[in-house]
């Protein structure tokens, strides 16, 4: 199929126009005129996940975090922010990324996090609509320690927590990635707690300020429950294209027991 076609598809499951000001979305590298019949699906355009897509034999790396978000100035092998592209570039391999557009869209990131945690009534979290707040299901821990493992269970990490572990969670925000800047938004909502991927020291210090739980579940663990909802999206829009979920990628950070 052409690209055009494969970009008319991501634009229904996650309009460009949800994407934040800062954000770097939609084709970043190829033509329109590209035909595709594999797409590799990735969280990271990463050396690692671009020499997958070369193996692979892909057309397209989808990815949900996009290329120059920092302002790349030149596109080298030994700079690791575009070390993938420019294996990309090399191979004729397009790139498109889904970013905080795809964190807002209805079966987004943040839909699919709140699935996986059994959050019911899940409603965008105001005011910038990224993020979820809902209630927790009826047979979900009620603690937050023993939600906290709960999470770390259905995530496949470990967490961290700030606050009380017998302290009660009964309306959860959440935010995949780096959500930690929304603490306070969670709180206004009404919610007494809050899961989110990563928490500055400040942004705990203020969550415990307005006795807002928190649960650092990993940026990587909250963000990939996406990847394979995406794919059996795309797959319903789409085709004579095949989908293949990265074998290559992993969290960069864990922790030691």
């Amino acid at each position: 199929m052409k690209l055009t076609d494969f970009i008319a598809a991501m634009e229904h499951i996650a309009p460009p126009g949800l994407a934040m000001d800062f954000d770097n979305v939609g084709l970043l590298l190829g033509t329109d005129r590209h035909e595709i019949t594999r797409v590799l699906v990735a969280l990271d355009c990463t050396p690692a996940t671009a020499q997958e897509a070369v193996d692979w034999n892909a057309d397209l790396l989808l990815t949900h975090h996009p290329l120059f978000l920092d302002g790349a100035k030149r596109i080298l092998p030994g700079d690791p922010a575009t070390a993938g592209a420019y294996i990309l570039l090399r191979h004729g391999i397009a790139q498109y990324a889904a970013h905080t557009n795809l964190d807002a869209a209805p079966g987004g990131v943040n839909d699919c996090l709140a699935d996986a945690l059994g959050i019911f009534g899940a409603a965008p979290l105001p005011p910038e609509n990224l993020g979820r707040i809902g209630m927790r299901g009826a047979n979900i821990p009620e603690t937050l320690g023993a939600f906290a493992a709960f999470v770390a269970e259905r995530l496949g990490t470990a967490v961290r927590i700030c606050g009380d572990p017998v302290s009660p969670v009964s309306r959860v925000a959440l935010i995949g990635g780096a959500g930690g800047s929304d603490a306070e938004a969670a709180h206004a909502a009404g919610a007494d707690t809050f899961v989110t991927g990563e928490v500055k020291h400040h942004q705990a210090l203020a969550a415990r300020f307005f006795g807002l739980n928190v649960i650092e579940a990993g940026h990587y663990e909250t963000e990939r429950v996406v990847l394979l909802p995406l794919i059996h999206h795309l797959q319903a829009l789409t085709n004579d294209v095949q989908y293949r979920l990265t074998l290559s990628e992993a969290a960069c950070l864990g922790r030691i027991e």
